[in-house]
């Protein structure tokens, strides 16, 4: 693979990955709510999901979903209830006033460490249209008369490389968020807000075409 190439390869993936969506706002609520340690375990999930989606599709599983589209409308729309699901769970997520007036049961700790995981992997994994942008985006920076391996390992590496940076800014600024969140009013405004944009993008999700 040519340097030029792969420093292409690496400003897309920085931007698109920069644009904020169901993962990076799943992490970034976790932490505002949690701590940052609790938004990481969500972060390997959603990451753990993503190199598996594209490592599938490089396979030719993307290809395979836009020859079956009954097989993509079912994922598609099993994605969509569990954002939505996400949604209302955040919408009526307890709060609580650190001034000491309690509006509602809150977390003594957070979820454990699997739980997190597992819903960050899920919710990466609910959106079946990572597949298709796979196998449409990674063959562009592939050379089709070298070896193919060794080029996907060297992409979905600085995918996970890139992924991972973006998932750690948005944790850290919902850690720095967190101190705005005293108010219990205001933190249920900020829950409101997030579970709104997940009801959001499952509505965008549900609305899709392969």
């Amino acid at each position: 693979m040519k340097l030029h190439t792969w420093w292409l390869f690496v400003t897309a993936t920085f931007f698109i990955s920069a644009a904020p969506g169901p993962n990076m706002l799943l992490i970034m609520s976790q932490s505002v709510r949690f701590n940052f340690r609790s938004a990481m375990c969500g972060a390997m999930g959603c990451l753990t999901a993503l190199f598996l989606m594209m490592s599938a599709s490089a396979a030719g599983l993307g290809v395979l979903l836009r020859s079956a589209p009954a097989v993509f409308e079912t994922l598609r729309w099993a994605g969509a209830l569990y954002l939505a699901y996400l949604g209302y769970k955040l919408w009526t997520a307890p709060v609580s006033d650190t001034t000491g007036y309690q509006t509602a049961p809150a977390h003594k700790s957070p979820p454990a460490a699997w739980d997190l995981y597992r819903v960050g992997f899920v919710t990466a994994a609910s959106n079946p249209k990572a597949l298709l942008f796979a196998a449409a985006f990674l063959p562009q920076f592939i050379q089709a008369g070298s070896p193919q391996l060794p080029q996907f390992g060297i992409l979905l590496s600085s995918f996970a490389v890139i992924e991972m940076s973006w998932y750690l800014i948005y944790a850290l600024g919902g850690f720095k968020l967190s101190t705005y969140l005293k108010k219990a009013s205001v933190l249920k405004m900020f829950n409101r807000i997030t579970g709104g944009a997940f009801v959001g993008f499952a509505a965008l999700m549900a609305g899709m075409k392969a």
